[in-house]
């Protein structure tokens, strides 16, 4: 009887600690819900305000290392060394594969040296990840629009405004490519 109580209570540990460990997870998934309702019917001010607790809460890994490879990431982006960037979230993601926003992180840097394709394979695992994930779809867009694919574009775009209905710049770009359509089915 002890020795099925000692593998009950092991089991019962191993619950609780991935219970424990999960928990951020549900929470931070219970605010981005919020977030995300209120955002539907914030006004622009207001929606500004919302983005960027959205933003906070994607950054956060849970980790303090990997959220320092995700700050030397996005520093090193900033002071324009995309290179040193990919480095540090490259880091980041073999640690820490199931954080979108290093892959997100990532693809940015991708798209500052050029490399379209890494940057749209890193943005399919951001959408895996975060399907909410209104930042990643607006890059897609933007990598579309550069290959003129303005079909592919449109659509991810309104994807996007569909998520946040005042994603920066969004809405101009959907209006820019359906003008853009219109003249060339004239």
């Amino acid at each position: 009887m002890k020795a099925h109580l000692g593998l009950h209570n092991r089991i019962v540990a191993a619950f609780v600690l991935v219970f424990l460990a999960a928990a951020p997870a549900f929470a931070q998934t219970a605010k981005l819900d919020d977030l995300f309702s209120r955002l539907k019917s914030a006004d622009e001010g207001e929606s500004k305000r919302i983005s960027q607790e959205i933003w906070t809460e994607w950054s956060k890994s849970g980790s303090p290392a990997m959220d320092l490879l995700l700050e030397r990431g996005r520093n090193a982006m900033a002071q324009g060394h995309p290179e040193i960037a990919i480095e540090h979230l490259t880091a980041l993601i073999d640690h820490d594969p199931d954080f979108p926003e290093g892959w997100n992180a990532r693809a940015t840097a991708y798209y500052q040296t050029g490399n379209l394709g890494p940057a749209i394979a890193d943005i399919g695992h951001v959408l895996t990840l975060n399907p909410r994930h209104y930042g990643a779809l607006a890059g897609l867009g933007a990598i579309f629009e550069e290959l003129e694919k303005p079909k592919e574009a449109l659509e991810v775009y309104k994807a996007a405004l569909a998520i946040n209905p005042h994603a920066e710049g969004v809405e101009d770009a959907i209006k820019r490519i359906e003008t853009k359509l219109q003249g060339k089915d004239l």
